[in-house]
């Protein structure tokens, strides 16, 4: 198995750092992928940051991520794999982020009163 190395753990923390304006403390784990051939393991790396979990999965050479809320509950880039590593956390951050702010209620301060403009039809 090919774990990730200083300088790739080191990116990932980098990144995290702009991301969340804090060191986000990641572990790195062990992964089941089946790539064709039956499940294999992998090496990943996995954190936890404002209620969302994060997997990025080291897979031949290329990179995977996910995010997840709960255990029915995943979300991909839209992308399967990544040739480049700060690529795959960039995006992956940012599908998050977009998600999150989504999900975002507006304060009430922010709702729209009641419309009494002319009817539409």
């Amino acid at each position: 198995m090919n774990s990730f190395s200083e300088i790739e753990r080191e990116t990932i923390s980098s990144l995290l750092r702009k991301r969340y304006g804090k060191n986000v403390s990641f572990e790195e784990v062990e992964c089941e992928l089946d790539l064709g051939s039956g499940p294999q393991p992998f090496p990943a790396i996995y954190w936890f940051e404002r209620g969302a979990n994060f997997v990025l999965v080291k897979a031949r050479g290329k990179y995977r991520s996910q995010f997840f809320y709960t255990d029915a509950d995943h979300y991909g880039t839209g992308r399967m794999e990544y040739d480049d590593l700060e690529d795959c956390v960039k995006t992956l951050l940012q599908v998050q982020a977009d998600h999150e702010s989504a999900a975002v209620p507006l304060p009430p301060s922010a709702e729209i009163e009641d419309y009494h403009g002319p009817s539409m039809i």
